[in-house]
């Protein structure tokens, strides 16, 4: 069964608003064994939504829309329904009579406009929302290129929609699956380190399409994240399914794997720290306090991270090593700044281990020359490298922070 998700509303379509219902229900299907083949947004204009529902019709077996069921003349959402499938809009006695009793426990005339929430396109079934004047609509159809398509309309309120889709929807969708039916899961392997073609290179026809399990490649601020996906009958079927690709990718990969679905690189060393009882503060200059930022949002969950400095001058790294800083000095040796100011961090904070970031080296119109030091000091040990700091300019500091992290990383397993 392949299905369509619709999400309805000018504030998504101009940008206002973040489409999280889409995903949401994605998830859903995904659980049931549904292919989600298409998402589409569309405004409050009752042409595009008529179009949207007609294509929708003839192309899904499944059809979730959100939004446009509310009672103002912006919601469209059961006269474009109507008109798609040239019904007629009819009043559900039941539906009218709901609304009129929330409006009355909450102590409020209901206004006239309200009326159209309870019309719905001919034949179709209700679906009550508990707690919200918006009931959905339960829609079964068959088009001119003679599909058979079941359309669901659903409010855009999330809590309202969650609700009617866990007591009503979900059971109806189950009810229209064959016994056999498969459920769809995935598991994702986060990794760091080489670029996304690069990393393709190394797993061996695994990306190829139509594989199964399919094997998928994202990359957000140079984290790589592989999604590897199979159908089953249940989740453990699922998963024996996908488990000979998962090791063949830590094969592949090795230390370029460092988590699984949620996990960042500050996730993994900071449960890696805290599993030996270590500590670790930051000093950063080029990266602009993102490394601390990422840490302190981990606390106080794994009393690891013990403070970050943030460097912007000289006067900064006077103050902090406790001498004078000459500027040519530092302009001329920043490495060597950089690591005084991590063994100055570890003496005076008493952490185990200090992720030291230096500022850039190198001219601003120099792109491709452009470099930064990171130092890492630890108990009797100072690791120090001086790293590439070019690319899109959106990923810069936080690549260059998740390598400082990911050096911690690979020496603490060095270490474990």
């Amino acid at each position: 069964m392949d299905a369509e998700i619709i999400s309805i509303g000018d504030e998504l379509t101009s940008g206002q608003r973040l489409d999280t219902n889409s995903q949401w229900l994605s998830q859903q299907l995904g659980e049931l064994g549904i292919r989600v083949l298409y998402h589409t947004t569309v405004a409050d204009c009752l042409e595009a939504n008529v179009e949207v529902f007609r294509l929708a019709s003839e192309r899904a077996d499944l059809v979730i829309c959100t939004g446009g069921l509310g009672p103002t003349a912006d919601d469209l959402t059961r006269q474009a329904l109507a008109d798609a499938m040239q019904l007629e809009l009819v009043q559900d006695a039941a539906a009218m009579q709901h609304i009129k009793q929330l409006f009355r426990r909450r102590g409020r005339p209901m206004p006239e406009s309200n009326n159209i929430q309870s019309m719905f396109p001919a034949g179709s079934q209700v679906v009550p929302n508990p707690h919200g004047s918006a009931p959905g609509i339960d829609l079964a159809v068959q088009t001119h290129n003679d599909n058979n398509c079941r359309i669901i309309a659903l409010p855009g309120v999330p809590a309202e929609m969650k609700e009617m889709w866990e007591q009503t929807v979900r059971p109806a969708i189950q009810a229209m699956l064959p016994d056999n039916n498969q459920m769809i899961c995935h598991y994702r392997l986060k990794c760091f380190g080489v670029g996304e073609s690069d990393l393709e290179q190394m797993l061996p026809d695994l990306v190829r399409r139509g594989r199964q399990p399919s094997v998928g490649i994202t990359v957000s601020k140079a984290t790589i994240t592989l999604r590897i996906s199979a159908a089953g009958e249940n989740e453990d079927a699922c998963r024996a399914i996908m488990q000979p690709t998962i090791e063949t990718i830590h094969e592949c990969l090795g230390e370029l794997v460092f988590g699984v679905d949620n996990d960042e690189l500050q996730h993994v060393v900071a449960r890696s720290l805290a599993a030996r009882g270590q500590t670790l503060c930051s000093i950063e200059w080029g990266t602009g306090g993102i490394l601390a930022g990422w840490l302190a949002e981990l606390e106080p969950h794994t009393g690891v991270f013990l403070g970050g400095h943030l460097l912007t001058s000289w006067q900064s790294l006077s103050s902090l090593i406790g001498w004078t800083v000459d500027p040519q000095q530092v302009e001329h040796d920043q490495a060597e700044m950089t690591a005084m100011a991590a063994a100055a961090a570890r003496s005076f904070t008493g952490s185990d281990y200090v992720l030291a970031i230096g500022p850039v080296v190198g001219e601003q119109d120099e792109q491709d020359n452009r470099q930064i030091d990171i130092v890492l000091a630890g108990p009797d040990l100072q690791l120090q490298q001086r790293v590439a700091y070019r690319g899109h300019p959106d990923i810069l500091q936080a690549r260059a922070a998740k390598q400082a992290l990911d050096i911690l990383r690979k020496q603490l397993n060095q270490d474990a």
